[in-house]
């Protein structure tokens, strides 16, 4: 079993999470947006069976990766070649490529997961592995252009891993933010692209728009992120509080780890 395939058998890192915001109804339609080789596409499709899954990636070679991943994995999954983001047109798509020292690279790319709408910032350079050589031009379009194509009228769930352009893709999504029930995102707290928003940033925008955070693991210099829409899940629900008060704990458990090494 190669790498990939060994990935997509882990247990996702929010399965207990999602299975109790979706305990009345099983979501119907998920957004895997940044979604590389397809692999967590495939793992939403096998947790939420009835589910249909937009996969969006724009990079050629890894959509490319994507077809040939769903053909083997699911009919319910669909891949579309394009960034998400704040606006309908094209943009300049700065690909990454490199492989750690020790990984077998034809088993799984793990150089071609950084690519980002934004250009990588010089002053980040905690991985030397990692590089960005190459630019190229990508379709871009909106949330709320595409859904209106694709006549959908409610998300249930977003996965996203846009290194860097959360806030892009969210914002392309106008009045069709307020449908969106959960959104699983990744944050990053030092700017690893130029003019990147962080983690703050995203918190703030995310409580403007009112979802609730309900997990969050970006104690270091990244982490991911769990939003419920309030508007569907209210904030007296047990589940929600019980997740604030564990992710407030750890915050205040790696605080006093910091305090502690820096005397």
């Amino acid at each position: 079993m190669n790498e990939f395939d060994k990935y997509i058998t882990l247990e996702l890192p929010i399965k207990k999470e999602l299975q109790q915001i979706f305990i009345k109804a099983q979501p119907s339609v998920i957004f895997d947006i940044g979604a590389c080789e397809g692999e967590d596409s495939i793992r939403y499709s096998n947790l939420f069976q009835a589910a249909k899954v937009y996969s969006f990636e724009p990079l050629p070679d890894n959509y490319n990766k994507c077809l040939r991943n769903f053909s083997k994995a699911s009919n319910r999954i669909k891949v579309f070649q394009m960034a998400l983001s704040s606006s309908n047109g094209s943009a300049t798509f700065y690909v990454s490529s490199g492989n750690p020292d020790g990984v077998n690279q034809s088993e799984w790319d793990y150089g071609n997961k950084s690519s980002s709408l934004y250009p990588p910032d010089s002053s980040y350079n905690k991985l030397e592995w990692l590089k960005f050589e190459k630019e190229i031009e990508v379709e871009t379009q909106t949330i709320s252009f595409f859904c209106e194509n694709q006549s959908i009228t409610q998300i249930d769930f977003i996965h996203m891993d846009v290194q860097g352009a959360e806030i892009d893709v969210l914002k392309g999504a106008g009045n069709m933010l307020t449908s969106i029930k959960a959104i699983w995102l990744e944050v990053e707290n030092v700017s690893m692209y130029k003019g990147q928003p962080l983690k703050r940033d995203v918190e703030l925008f995310m409580k403007r728009a009112n979802f609730i955070k309900v997990i969050d693991t970006a104690f270091g210099e990244s982490g991911d992120q769990l939003y419920v829409n309030a508007q569907f899940y209210s904030i007296f629900n047990l589940f929600i509080i019980k997740s604030k008060i564990i992710s407030k704990l750890k915050l205040i458990y790696f605080k006093l780890i910091s305090i502690k090494k820096n005397r």
